[in-house]
Protein backbone atom coordinates (compact mmCIF):
# COMPACT_ATOMS: atom_id res chain seq x y z
CA UNK A 1 0.00 0.00 0.00
CA UNK A 2 0.83 3.67 -0.74
CA UNK A 3 0.21 6.46 1.50
CA UNK A 4 0.15 9.99 0.75
CA UNK A 5 0.33 13.21 2.44
CA UNK A 6 -1.07 16.15 0.92
CA UNK A 7 -1.65 19.83 2.27
CA UNK A 8 -3.71 22.19 0.39
CA UNK A 9 -2.08 25.50 -0.49
CA UNK A 10 -3.61 28.76 0.86
CA UNK A 11 -6.30 28.57 -1.46
CA UNK A 12 -7.15 25.27 -1.23
CA UNK A 13 -5.89 23.54 -4.42
CA UNK A 14 -4.35 20.11 -4.04
CA UNK A 15 -0.90 18.92 -5.81
CA UNK A 16 -3.09 15.28 -6.69
CA UNK A 17 -0.49 13.01 -7.55
CA UNK A 18 -0.80 11.00 -10.76
CA UNK A 19 -1.50 7.20 -9.49
CA UNK A 20 -1.28 5.76 -13.55
CA UNK A 21 -1.44 7.28 -17.14
CA UNK A 22 -3.52 4.21 -18.09
CA UNK A 23 -4.88 2.65 -14.83
CA UNK A 24 -8.02 4.03 -13.48
CA UNK A 25 -9.27 4.36 -9.97
CA UNK A 26 -12.53 3.31 -7.55
CA UNK A 27 -12.40 5.95 -4.52
CA UNK A 28 -13.95 6.23 -1.40
CA UNK A 29 -13.85 9.32 0.70
CA UNK A 30 -13.91 10.45 4.19
CA UNK A 31 -12.81 10.54 7.91
CA UNK A 32 -13.36 6.85 9.12
CA UNK A 33 -13.10 7.54 12.60
CA UNK A 34 -12.77 4.34 14.65
CA UNK A 35 -13.04 2.21 11.18
CA UNK A 36 -16.13 0.68 12.50
CA UNK A 37 -18.22 -1.64 10.62
CA UNK A 38 -20.09 0.25 8.29
CA UNK A 39 -16.51 1.78 7.56
CA UNK A 40 -15.37 -1.30 6.93
CA UNK A 41 -18.22 -1.62 4.81
CA UNK A 42 -17.75 0.77 2.16
CA UNK A 43 -13.88 0.41 2.24
CA UNK A 44 -14.18 -3.90 1.44
CA UNK A 45 -16.52 -2.59 -1.16
CA UNK A 46 -14.51 0.26 -2.88
CA UNK A 47 -11.24 -2.85 -2.86
CA UNK A 48 -13.94 -5.31 -4.27
CA UNK A 49 -15.09 -2.80 -7.38
CA UNK A 50 -11.39 -1.95 -7.81
CA UNK A 51 -10.11 -5.46 -8.30
CA UNK A 52 -13.66 -6.48 -10.41
CA UNK A 53 -12.25 -3.40 -12.58
CA UNK A 54 -8.40 -4.18 -12.56
CA UNK A 55 -8.15 -0.23 -11.30
CA UNK A 56 -6.40 1.00 -8.11
CA UNK A 57 -8.57 1.44 -4.89
CA UNK A 58 -7.98 4.22 -3.31
CA UNK A 59 -9.10 6.10 0.01
CA UNK A 60 -9.00 9.76 0.22
CA UNK A 61 -9.06 10.83 4.29
CA UNK A 62 -9.25 14.07 5.88
CA UNK A 63 -7.14 14.83 8.92
CA UNK A 64 -7.76 16.53 11.13
CA UNK A 65 -11.70 15.50 11.41
CA UNK A 66 -14.12 18.30 9.79
CA UNK A 67 -15.95 18.77 12.87
CA UNK A 68 -12.54 19.19 15.07
CA UNK A 69 -11.28 21.82 12.40
CA UNK A 70 -14.98 24.08 11.90
CA UNK A 71 -14.93 24.06 15.54
CA UNK A 72 -11.56 24.96 15.98
CA UNK A 73 -11.85 27.82 13.13
CA UNK A 74 -15.46 29.53 14.87
CA UNK A 75 -13.02 29.58 17.87
CA UNK A 76 -10.19 31.06 16.16
CA UNK A 77 -11.28 33.87 13.69
CA UNK A 78 -11.62 31.13 11.36
CA UNK A 79 -7.79 29.92 11.62
CA UNK A 80 -6.68 26.12 10.58
CA UNK A 81 -5.64 23.66 13.22
CA UNK A 82 -2.23 23.66 14.49
CA UNK A 83 -0.43 20.76 13.28
CA UNK A 84 0.22 18.74 16.11
CA UNK A 85 -2.98 19.51 17.90
CA UNK A 86 -4.46 17.03 19.82
CA UNK A 87 -8.16 15.94 19.06
CA UNK A 88 -9.53 13.99 22.52
CA UNK A 89 -12.46 13.32 20.50
CA UNK A 90 -10.56 11.00 17.83
CA UNK A 91 -11.14 7.74 18.49
CA UNK A 92 -7.69 6.52 16.89
CA UNK A 93 -5.04 8.49 15.03
CA UNK A 94 -4.98 8.54 11.24
CA UNK A 95 -2.34 5.88 11.51
CA UNK A 96 -4.39 3.20 13.33
CA UNK A 97 -7.20 3.81 10.20
CA UNK A 98 -4.56 3.45 8.09
CA UNK A 99 -3.53 -0.06 9.31
CA UNK A 100 -6.74 -1.30 8.72
CA UNK A 101 -6.85 0.20 4.94
CA UNK A 102 -3.38 -1.91 4.53
CA UNK A 103 -4.83 -5.07 6.05
CA UNK A 104 -7.87 -4.78 3.95
CA UNK A 105 -6.18 -4.50 0.49
CA UNK A 106 -6.60 -0.83 0.02
CA UNK A 107 -3.21 0.32 -2.84
CA UNK A 108 -3.25 3.94 -2.10
CA UNK A 109 -3.88 5.91 0.93
CA UNK A 110 -4.45 9.93 0.14
CA UNK A 111 -3.76 11.56 3.46
CA UNK A 112 -5.41 15.06 2.98
CA UNK A 113 -4.82 17.62 5.47
CA UNK A 114 -8.23 19.32 6.24
CA UNK A 115 -8.13 22.93 6.22
CA UNK A 116 -10.86 26.22 5.92
CA UNK A 117 -9.65 27.11 2.04
CA UNK A 118 -9.60 23.57 0.92
CA UNK A 119 -13.47 22.90 2.78
CA UNK A 120 -14.57 25.85 0.78
CA UNK A 121 -14.22 24.01 -2.37
CA UNK A 122 -17.58 22.82 -3.65
CA UNK A 123 -18.16 18.89 -4.38
CA UNK A 124 -18.03 19.32 -8.43
CA UNK A 125 -15.07 20.68 -7.91
CA UNK A 126 -13.77 17.93 -6.14
CA UNK A 127 -14.66 14.89 -7.90
CA UNK A 128 -13.79 16.76 -10.98
CA UNK A 129 -10.41 16.72 -9.29
CA UNK A 130 -10.96 13.29 -8.29
CA UNK A 131 -11.60 12.28 -12.28
CA UNK A 132 -9.17 14.28 -13.82
CA UNK A 133 -6.15 13.50 -11.44
CA UNK A 134 -7.00 10.20 -10.27
CA UNK A 135 -8.57 8.77 -12.99
CA UNK A 136 -11.37 7.89 -10.97
CA UNK A 137 -14.11 5.66 -12.73
CA UNK A 138 -16.22 5.07 -9.77
CA UNK A 139 -16.82 6.56 -6.28
CA UNK A 140 -17.95 4.64 -3.53
CA UNK A 141 -19.98 6.18 -0.61
CA UNK A 142 -21.93 5.39 2.45
CA UNK A 143 -25.63 5.98 2.47
CA UNK A 144 -25.45 9.42 4.63
CA UNK A 145 -22.34 10.91 3.24
CA UNK A 146 -21.91 14.55 2.22
CA UNK A 147 -18.95 16.86 0.90
CA UNK A 148 -17.73 20.02 -0.46
CA UNK A 149 -18.93 23.09 0.83
CA UNK A 150 -21.52 23.24 2.97
CA UNK A 151 -22.08 19.54 2.91
CA UNK A 152 -24.03 19.82 -0.32
CA UNK A 153 -22.39 16.94 -1.89
CA UNK A 154 -25.13 14.56 -0.29
CA UNK A 155 -25.55 11.04 -2.20
CA UNK A 156 -28.50 12.66 -3.99
CA UNK A 157 -26.88 15.51 -5.44
CA UNK A 158 -23.66 13.42 -6.54
CA UNK A 159 -25.83 10.37 -8.21
CA UNK A 160 -27.21 13.67 -10.02
CA UNK A 161 -24.03 14.98 -11.38
CA UNK A 162 -22.68 11.73 -12.28
CA UNK A 163 -25.89 10.61 -14.33
CA UNK A 164 -25.43 14.14 -15.76
CA UNK A 165 -21.73 13.37 -16.64
CA UNK A 166 -21.29 10.14 -17.13
CA UNK A 167 -17.83 10.52 -16.70
CA UNK A 168 -17.98 8.34 -13.29
CA UNK A 169 -20.39 6.06 -11.12
CA UNK A 170 -21.24 6.12 -7.58
CA UNK A 171 -22.11 3.48 -5.92
CA UNK A 172 -23.58 3.43 -2.17
CA UNK A 173 -23.35 1.37 0.37
CA UNK A 174 -25.81 0.14 2.92
CA UNK A 175 -23.62 1.04 5.78
CA UNK A 176 -26.11 2.10 8.72
CA UNK A 177 -25.73 -1.31 9.97
CA UNK A 178 -28.72 -2.76 12.48
CA UNK A 179 -30.92 0.42 13.00
CA UNK A 180 -31.08 3.86 14.68
CA UNK A 181 -30.37 4.70 18.77
CA UNK A 182 -30.60 7.95 20.76
CA UNK A 183 -27.92 9.47 22.41
CA UNK A 184 -28.60 12.25 24.58
CA UNK A 185 -27.57 15.84 23.13
CA UNK A 186 -25.64 16.62 26.15
CA UNK A 187 -24.02 13.43 27.00
CA UNK A 188 -20.90 13.58 29.33
CA UNK A 189 -18.96 10.48 30.19
CA UNK A 190 -20.52 9.10 33.17
CA UNK A 191 -18.66 6.01 35.24
CA UNK A 192 -20.70 3.43 36.25
CA UNK A 193 -21.08 3.16 39.94
CA UNK A 194 -21.37 -1.15 39.55
CA UNK A 195 -18.83 -3.38 39.43
CA UNK A 196 -18.71 -5.62 36.06
CA UNK A 197 -19.54 -4.29 32.30
CA UNK A 198 -22.49 -1.98 32.12
CA UNK A 199 -25.71 -3.12 30.32
CA UNK A 200 -28.07 -0.73 27.74
CA UNK A 201 -30.23 1.09 30.12
CA UNK A 202 -32.63 1.17 27.97
CA UNK A 203 -32.50 -2.55 27.31
CA UNK A 204 -36.43 -3.89 28.59
CA UNK A 205 -38.08 -0.78 28.69
CA UNK A 206 -41.16 -0.49 27.82
CA UNK A 207 -42.33 1.84 24.77
CA UNK A 208 -43.60 4.12 27.19
CA UNK A 209 -40.37 4.39 29.59
CA UNK A 210 -38.44 4.80 26.49
CA UNK A 211 -40.57 8.04 25.10
CA UNK A 212 -40.24 9.28 28.86
CA UNK A 213 -36.13 8.71 28.60
CA UNK A 214 -35.20 10.30 25.55
CA UNK A 215 -37.54 13.39 26.86
CA UNK A 216 -35.94 13.70 29.42
CA UNK A 217 -32.74 13.31 27.72
CA UNK A 218 -33.26 15.47 25.29
CA UNK A 219 -32.22 12.58 22.81
CA UNK A 220 -31.04 12.63 19.27
CA UNK A 221 -31.15 10.04 16.79
CA UNK A 222 -27.80 8.36 15.33
CA UNK A 223 -26.53 5.22 13.26
CA UNK A 224 -25.99 2.78 15.74
CA UNK A 225 -23.11 1.92 13.50
CA UNK A 226 -21.35 5.40 14.10
CA UNK A 227 -18.78 6.97 15.63
CA UNK A 228 -20.80 9.19 17.81
CA UNK A 229 -22.17 5.83 19.30
CA UNK A 230 -19.32 4.40 19.77
CA UNK A 231 -17.71 7.89 21.51
CA UNK A 232 -21.23 7.61 23.46
CA UNK A 233 -20.60 3.90 24.41
CA UNK A 234 -17.12 4.52 25.35
CA UNK A 235 -17.93 7.51 27.31
CA UNK A 236 -20.30 5.32 29.75
CA UNK A 237 -18.07 2.56 30.35
CA UNK A 238 -19.94 0.01 27.69
CA UNK A 239 -16.76 -1.57 26.12
CA UNK A 240 -18.13 -4.55 24.92
CA UNK A 241 -20.88 -2.60 23.30
CA UNK A 242 -18.56 -0.33 21.63
CA UNK A 243 -16.25 -3.19 20.41
CA UNK A 244 -19.19 -5.04 19.06
CA UNK A 245 -20.20 -2.12 16.87
CA UNK A 246 -16.16 -1.22 16.02
CA UNK A 247 -16.05 -4.81 14.70
CA UNK A 248 -12.14 -4.93 16.68
CA UNK A 249 -10.93 -3.75 19.48
CA UNK A 250 -10.94 0.12 20.62
CA UNK A 251 -7.62 0.97 21.66
CA UNK A 252 -5.18 3.84 22.23
CA UNK A 253 -1.26 4.74 22.42
CA UNK A 254 0.80 6.51 24.07
CA UNK A 255 4.09 6.96 25.61
CA UNK A 256 5.13 5.37 28.57
CA UNK A 257 7.00 7.77 31.46
CA UNK A 258 8.05 7.73 35.12
CA UNK A 259 4.95 7.98 37.49
CA UNK A 260 4.89 7.87 41.16
CA UNK A 261 6.00 4.79 40.84
CA UNK A 262 3.63 3.65 43.89
CA UNK A 263 2.55 0.21 41.87
CA UNK A 264 5.88 -1.07 42.14
CA UNK A 265 5.50 -1.17 46.25
CA UNK A 266 2.08 -2.84 46.19
CA UNK A 267 3.83 -5.57 43.69
CA UNK A 268 1.52 -3.90 40.79
CA UNK A 269 4.45 -1.80 38.65
CA UNK A 270 2.47 0.02 35.74
CA UNK A 271 3.36 1.60 32.22
CA UNK A 272 1.97 4.67 32.57
CA UNK A 273 1.06 7.21 29.45
CA UNK A 274 1.85 10.62 28.96
CA UNK A 275 -1.44 12.60 28.79
CA UNK A 276 -0.24 14.44 26.22
CA UNK A 277 1.17 11.81 23.94
CA UNK A 278 -2.05 9.44 23.57
CA UNK A 279 -3.80 9.13 20.67
CA UNK A 280 -7.64 7.80 20.76
CA UNK A 281 -10.50 8.12 22.76
CA UNK A 282 -10.11 7.17 26.64
CA UNK A 283 -13.16 5.94 27.66
CA UNK A 284 -14.99 7.22 31.52
CA UNK A 285 -12.54 6.60 34.76
CA UNK A 286 -12.52 2.73 35.80
CA UNK A 287 -10.89 -0.17 35.68
CA UNK A 288 -10.57 -2.18 32.41
CA UNK A 289 -9.31 -5.54 31.01
CA UNK A 290 -7.58 -5.62 28.58
CA UNK A 291 -4.20 -5.68 26.45
CA UNK A 292 -0.91 -3.46 26.06
CA UNK A 293 1.04 -3.78 23.33
CA UNK A 294 5.07 -2.82 22.99
CA UNK A 295 5.19 -0.72 19.73
CA UNK A 296 9.09 -0.15 20.04
CA UNK A 297 11.07 2.97 21.18
CA UNK A 298 9.15 6.46 20.71
CA UNK A 299 11.39 8.42 18.44
CA UNK A 300 11.30 5.61 15.95
CA UNK A 301 7.16 5.08 15.86
CA UNK A 302 4.62 7.71 15.98
CA UNK A 303 0.60 7.14 16.49
CA UNK A 304 -0.28 9.46 13.71
CA UNK A 305 2.38 8.03 10.86
CA UNK A 306 4.71 10.75 11.00
CA UNK A 307 8.07 9.60 12.23
CA UNK A 308 10.68 7.92 10.40
CA UNK A 309 9.15 4.42 10.30
CA UNK A 310 6.33 4.96 7.70
CA UNK A 311 9.16 6.78 5.58
CA UNK A 312 7.24 9.56 5.25
CA UNK A 313 10.60 11.40 5.64
CA UNK A 314 10.59 15.37 6.30
CA UNK A 315 8.64 16.76 2.77
CA UNK A 316 9.87 18.71 -0.03
CA UNK A 317 8.22 21.98 -0.01
CA UNK A 318 5.60 20.85 -2.57
CA UNK A 319 2.86 20.26 -0.38
CA UNK A 320 3.28 16.07 -1.23
CA UNK A 321 4.74 13.54 0.75
CA UNK A 322 4.88 9.86 -0.87
CA UNK A 323 5.75 6.80 1.50
CA UNK A 324 6.84 3.90 -0.88
CA UNK A 325 8.47 0.80 -0.70
CA UNK A 326 12.07 2.19 0.18
CA UNK A 327 10.51 4.62 2.31
CA UNK A 328 11.37 7.38 0.59
CA UNK A 329 9.69 10.57 -1.35
CA UNK A 330 9.20 10.90 -4.68
CA UNK A 331 9.40 14.64 -4.75
CA UNK A 332 6.52 15.10 -7.55
CA UNK A 333 4.23 12.78 -5.64
CA UNK A 334 4.29 9.55 -8.06
CA UNK A 335 3.30 6.22 -6.82
CA UNK A 336 5.79 3.53 -8.48
CA UNK A 337 5.22 -0.02 -8.39
CA UNK A 338 4.11 -1.83 -5.95
CA UNK A 339 4.64 0.38 -2.15
CA UNK A 340 4.35 -0.51 1.47
CA UNK A 341 5.28 0.96 4.48
CA UNK A 342 8.02 -0.21 6.76
CA UNK A 343 5.75 1.33 9.86
CA UNK A 344 3.20 -1.50 8.35
CA UNK A 345 4.74 -4.78 8.42
CA UNK A 346 6.70 -3.66 11.61
CA UNK A 347 3.56 -2.81 13.04
CA UNK A 348 1.33 -5.98 12.03
CA UNK A 349 3.59 -8.29 13.60
CA UNK A 350 3.26 -6.15 17.13
CA UNK A 351 -0.06 -5.95 17.01
CA UNK A 352 -1.10 -9.57 15.83
CA UNK A 353 -2.50 -11.25 18.82
CA UNK A 354 -0.09 -13.84 20.26
CA UNK A 355 2.81 -11.54 19.92
CA UNK A 356 5.34 -12.18 21.38
CA UNK A 357 4.94 -7.83 22.36
CA UNK A 358 1.54 -8.25 23.96
CA UNK A 359 0.51 -9.02 27.31
CA UNK A 360 -3.00 -9.10 28.94
CA UNK A 361 -3.58 -6.32 31.15
CA UNK A 362 -5.18 -4.39 33.98
CA UNK A 363 -5.99 -0.77 32.80
CA UNK A 364 -6.52 1.54 35.08
CA UNK A 365 -8.13 5.61 33.84
CA UNK A 366 -8.89 7.87 36.78
CA UNK A 367 -6.94 9.88 39.49
CA UNK A 368 -5.64 7.32 42.28
CA UNK A 369 -8.93 8.18 44.35
CA UNK A 370 -6.86 5.79 47.50
CA UNK A 371 -3.57 8.28 47.25
CA UNK A 372 -4.34 11.68 45.78
CA UNK A 373 -5.28 12.91 49.59
CA UNK A 374 -2.36 12.30 50.41
CA UNK A 375 0.06 13.34 47.59
CA UNK A 376 -2.29 16.14 46.54
CA UNK A 377 -2.26 14.92 43.13
CA UNK A 378 -5.52 14.84 40.99
CA UNK A 379 -3.91 14.47 37.59
CA UNK A 380 -6.30 12.02 34.93
CA UNK A 381 -3.72 9.01 34.37
CA UNK A 382 -3.84 6.06 32.28
CA UNK A 383 -1.65 3.15 33.73
CA UNK A 384 -1.21 -0.34 32.40
CA UNK A 385 -0.48 -3.19 34.67
CA UNK A 386 0.88 -6.12 31.96
CA UNK A 387 0.13 -9.85 33.32
CA UNK A 388 3.22 -11.77 32.62
CA UNK A 389 6.29 -13.17 34.79
CA UNK A 390 9.08 -11.03 32.88
CA UNK A 391 10.28 -7.57 33.78
CA UNK A 392 8.96 -4.95 30.90
CA UNK A 393 11.91 -1.94 30.15
CA UNK A 394 8.96 -0.02 28.51
CA UNK A 395 10.12 3.67 29.42
CA UNK A 396 10.32 5.81 26.25
CA UNK A 397 8.29 3.26 24.34
CA UNK A 398 5.20 4.14 22.58
CA UNK A 399 2.81 1.16 23.59
CA UNK A 400 -0.97 0.52 22.46
CA UNK A 401 -3.57 -0.32 24.72
CA UNK A 402 -6.25 -2.33 23.92
CA UNK A 403 -9.96 -2.32 25.93
CA UNK A 404 -11.65 -5.49 26.02
CA UNK A 405 -14.23 -4.66 29.20
CA UNK A 406 -14.99 -2.60 32.05
CA UNK A 407 -14.19 -4.24 35.61
CA UNK A 408 -15.24 -1.58 37.88
CA UNK A 409 -15.71 1.72 38.95
CA UNK A 410 -12.34 4.24 40.42
CA UNK A 411 -13.10 3.99 44.00
CA UNK A 412 -11.09 4.79 47.41
CA UNK A 413 -10.41 1.97 49.14
CA UNK A 414 -9.36 2.32 53.47
CA UNK A 415 -5.89 0.86 52.72
CA UNK A 416 -3.48 -0.03 50.47
CA UNK A 417 -4.14 -3.90 51.74
CA UNK A 418 -7.59 -3.53 50.51
CA UNK A 419 -6.24 -1.84 47.35
CA UNK A 420 -4.18 -4.63 46.72
CA UNK A 421 -6.55 -7.18 47.29
CA UNK A 422 -8.74 -5.81 44.86
CA UNK A 423 -6.15 -5.25 42.21
CA UNK A 424 -5.63 -9.43 42.42
CA UNK A 425 -9.30 -9.99 41.78
CA UNK A 426 -9.17 -7.43 38.71
CA UNK A 427 -5.98 -9.24 37.47
CA UNK A 428 -7.55 -12.69 37.70
CA UNK A 429 -10.86 -10.99 36.08
CA UNK A 430 -8.52 -9.65 33.26
CA UNK A 431 -7.23 -13.26 32.52
CA UNK A 432 -10.97 -14.28 32.24
CA UNK A 433 -11.92 -11.74 29.40
CA UNK A 434 -8.55 -11.57 28.09
CA UNK A 435 -7.94 -16.17 27.34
Amino acid sequence: MNITRLTPDPTGLVAWPTLSTSKKSVVTVGVFDGMHRGHQAVIARTVEIARRFGAFSVVVLFDPRPGMAHRYAAEHDGMDVPEGTPDPQALTGANDRIRMMRDMGVDHVLVVRYTMAFAAKSYRFFLGQMVGKLGMRALVLGSDAAMGKDRAGDVKAIANLAAATGVFELEVVDDAGPGTVRIPVDAQPHMPSEWGEPADPCAGMTKAELRAWTKKRQTKLHRIWSSTNVRYLLSQGRIVDANTILGHRHAVEGVVVHGEERGRTIGFPTANLDEGSIVGYLPVDGVYAGWLVDMGPAETTAADGSGDRDGSGEGNGSGVETSNANGTNNADGATNGTASDRVASDDRARIADGSPWRWPAAISIGTKPTFSEKTGLHERVVESYAITDDWLELYGHRVRVEFAGFLRPQVKFDSADDLVAELGRNVEETKRLTA
